[in-house]
């Protein structure tokens, strides 16, 4: 079975003043293209059978934005994440699970994209290369499980800049 990985980025955040930066909410620029993310991936993705999310407000209104509504799981450790500990929770979802999405932050989300890809003089990933902004998402295949996804093992198959 295809295991298909997708990490967005959190759609285009406020910065109310006082406001610390887990608690950051979505600006209505970000709220838009959430949406416009949301619509693509129904439009061209396959269904989404389980979502990692940021406990974040941006990401967690991204994810809403979006309209998803997969299973949900709120990851603390996904906030300030680094590559490998994004791949280690990667490497735990069920079985049972296609088509995962993960919401999160820059730079963990771009980093981990580009170390799963091992298709890096690929045009998506030269485009990811070049930027990977608010509510970006890189679409990953893996023809492994789950467990032995590591680095350089997925085909980045599409990368997508909801505008």
């Amino acid at each position: 079975m295809v295991r298909t990985l997708i990490l967005m980025r959190h759609g285009k955040s406020a910065y109310p003043d006082g406001v610390g930066d887990h608690e950051r909410p979505l600006a209505p620029r970000g709220q838009r293209e959430a949406g416009l993310a949301g619509d693509w991936l129904r439009r061209t993705q396959p269904p989404i059978d389980a979502v990692r999310c940021s406990t974040a407000t941006r990401t967690r209104q991204t994810l809403t934005a979006t309209g998803v509504t997969a299973p949900v799981v709120y990851e603390a450790g996904i906030y300030e994440a680094s590559p490998q500990s994004l791949i280690e929770l990667v490497q735990l979802s069920d079985e049972a699970v296609a088509t995962l999405l993960v919401i999160g932050h820059a730079p963990g989300m771009p980093w981990t994209a580009w170390e799963l890809a091992g298709n890096r003089g690929s045009a998506p990933a030269i485009e990811l290369s070049r930027k990977f902004p608010t509510s970006a998402l890189a679409v990953l295949e893996f023809d492994r499980p789950w467990a032995q996804i590591d680095p350089g093992v997925g085909e980045l198959v599409r990368f997508h800049i909801p505008r």
